[in-house]
């Protein structure tokens, strides 16, 4: 009998005292707290009121359900978050995301709008706390709240999207069916699991049609099952009907080994037929390769976030390992046969630098935790030969100085030079133990291997140990170098540092110095543009009198045109400027022609505006006759063209346009 269940049975009955009352989960300590937090939220009052088989909930009873879905709801989200579980489209983690979306849904019921969820987190802390002391550490506190309100507010702006096309589905029916496709289209656009759709069409008294939901969706798996099927044989191996035995490793402290060929599969490839390389995407030309199976290997498989190893079959490349079931497979790129002896060695310099990347990340998940917070949880990672990729779980990104603090660490350890050491023990003797890393899920064997940076050899006192079946070096010094290369989010609570070590940050903090050096060279070349673009100015304005000068001895009328032939808009703009003063009454229209392209700009007095000569108007009849457009206020105004060649045209019509 369930937790819940014992205390609606003591605290229902009055200590078994008083049986006249509903025994009911709800009515318990254990959700009263959230029940009274909810009220004072949103302005509702809990009465315990149960719906009535065979009628739609409405009034009391709605709010009394939307506050039993909330309450339970949240208690879930709280402890899953906190026990390292992130919301996400596939596995438990999806789960989680309905469950949050179905709570948020019910909020509306409420009048939430905005995220509320998160704000209930708190009352879980204190009510459950002794229960469930995760949920009251700060740090996990503080992630669980963040995770959910990205989500509430994630699925808010789905939500007010769906809902308008739900609303508008509903309008236009005939019937009491809600078809499937428009069903269908609420899942696949707006991630609306398809009960909550029809819990919204049960509230307005309609079914929906999910025999033909579900016929859309297997249709769309089939799909996603075809496209699958195509890409799989890149990164995947196929030995369900070979009789083998498992393989034997021997590539922890030998990368060459004589072996015996097992098993042989041909298989098909995808080729980019621009690169002839494999493709994982967009594949187009087929070809062959071969699963080579061995009865022994040095050949590291794809396990633990660590790449498989390539290398050499005899003669025959291999281009990746994969496993099976305990099954090594090495994806060739020519057929052995089985019964043939080879020799199987591992490409070094690319092991070697593989097993750097693993090393460092031991170390980066060490310093995370001393520099970050022991709360950060790896939720992912990939070693490669060239980098490595490592996630994990905080509610925000780290600061420049955290960054640093880390790569400060790290190097301090490679710079020790300290030992690396791994060894096997009993599951039974290590687990449990909080200075061993080990992971929420992960499921240990009998015996497992540990690894371990520091302290003495299987003495369990280095700084750095952690479960793990991966390749690494010998000391940290073969590290040579740590270097941080970015860190971005991934999802809602979830930060991805990308790093590189030896050669590889060495070229990186090269790289990234030619990058800045250009960077700067380009704002020295950006400040000297705007210093001539000053001068440019500063020159201009000095000859604007004397032009204006020119132009008012040869002023004939109230109307001052002029062709500065090859001036810019910006000494136009000057010339104005210096007439403005000059000029009492009239209208001033100037043009000039510079890079193929025509400036108009035309200055109107403020006495033959208030008569209704317009600036804007002017100018902008006159660049239509090169080809161009353009306008602006009464008083002053600006245009171009695209045809220099009709500029003086342009200008001849001024007496006409300004008369007009």
């Amino acid at each position: 009998m369930g937790f819940e269940r014992v205390c609606s049975m003591i605290q229902c009955t009055k200590g078994f005292q008083d049986f006249t009352r509903p025994v009911s989960n709800y009515e318990t300590d254990a959700f009263s707290p959230i029940f009274r937090e909810l009220e004072k939220l949103s302005g509702n009052r809990y009465t315990n009121t149960l719906p009535e088989p065979g009628v739609l909930p409405h009034g009391q009873i709605a709010v009394d359900i939307a506050f039993r879905v909330i309450a339970d709801h949240i208690r879930c989200l709280s402890f899953a978050i906190a026990d390292g579980i992130a919301p996400k489209n596939d596995g438990r983690g999806y789960v989680l995301r309905r469950i949050l979306r179905r709570a948020a849904r019910y909020g509306r019921t409420l009048g939430f709008h905005e995220p509320f969820l998160y704000k209930l987190v708190d009352v879980i802390s204190k009510t459950m706390g002794d229960a469930f002391p995760e949920i009251r550490n700060e740090s996990r506190r503080n992630n669980v709240k963040f995770v959910i309100e990205t989500e509430e507010k994630a699925f808010n702006r789905r939500l007010e999207h769906g809902v308008a096309l739900f609303e508008e589905v509903v309008s236009g029916l005939n019937g009491n069916v809600f078809p499937a496709k428009e069903a269908f289209e609420l899942y696949d656009t707006y991630g609306f699991p398809v009960d909550l759709t029809e819990l919204m069409a049960r509230e307005r008294g309609l079914t929906v049609d999910t025999t033909s939901f579900k016929e859309l969706m297997e249709e769309q798996r089939k799909l996603a099952r075809q496209d699958y099927e195509k890409k799989k044989s890149t990164v995947s191996v196929v030995t369900e009907d070979l009789q083998v035995e498992p393989t034997q490793f021997v590539g922890y402290d030998n990368l060459e080994a004589e072996a015996l060929v097992t098993a042989v599969r041909s298989v098909t490839a995808y080729l980019d037929p621009r690169t002839r390389q494999r493709a994982e995407l967009f594949q187009i030309e087929q070809s062959h390769e071969f699963d080579v199976i061995l009865d022994r290997t040095p050949f590291y498989a794809e396990m633990g976030g660590q790449v498989g190893d390539k290398g050499l079959l005899g003669s025959a490349q291999v281009l990746d390992t994969q496993t099976q079931g305990g099954v090594y497979v090495h994806r060739c790129s020519i057929p052995l046969t089985e019964g043939q002896k080879v020799r199987a060695a591992v490409d070094v310099p690319r092991r070697s630098n593989i097993q750097r990347h693993h090393t460092v990340t031991h170390l980066f998940h060490w310093a995370l935790h001393e520099v970050v917070s022991r709360e950060a949880r790896q939720k992912g990672s990939l070693v490669a030969p060239d980098r490595l990729r490592f996630d994990f779980n905080h509610p925000e990104h780290l600061s420049d100085q955290q960054i640093a603090d880390i790569e400060k660490l790290v190097n301090e350890r490679i710079k020790e030079n300290a030992a690396v050491y791994w060894f096997e023990m009993p599951y039974a003797d290590v687990r449990g133990k909080p200075n061993i890393m080990q992971f929420f899920g992960d499921k240990y064997g009998d015996v497992v291997r540990i690894v371990q940076i520091g302290g003495h050899d299987k003495a369990l006192d280095g700084y750095s140990m952690e479960l793990c079946g991966g390749t690494h070096t010998r000391t940290t010094g073969e590290l040579g170098l740590f270097k941080i290369m970015r860190e971005s989010a991934v999802a809602a609570g979830i930060r991805r540092v990308e790093a590189v070590c030896g050669q590889f940050a060495l070229e990186f903090i090269q790289k990234q110095g030619e990058q800045e050096k250009a960077e700067a060279e380009k704002a020295r070349a950006r400040e000297q543009e705007k210093e001539l673009a000053k001068q440019r100015q500063a020159a201009m304005q000095s000859k604007a009198p004397a032009i204006a000068e020119q132009l008012l001895a040869k002023q004939q009328g109230k109307v001052l045109v002029s062709n500065l032939a090859e001036a810019t808009p910006d000494l136009l703009r000057a010339v104005v400027d210096a007439l403005k003063t000059k000029v009492t009454s009239g209208v001033v229209v100037l043009g000039g022609a510079t890079e193929g392209k025509v400036s108009l700009i035309c200055y109107v007095t403020p006495d033959l505006v208030k008569q209704g000569k317009h600036a804007g108007k002017i100018v902008g009849e006159l660049a239509k006759i090169c080809g161009g457009g353009g306008g602006g206020r009464p008083d002053t105004a600006q245009a171009g063209g695209k045809q220099p060649e009709k500029l003086a045209e342009a200008l001849a019509a001024v007496p006409r346009i300004v008369g007009s």
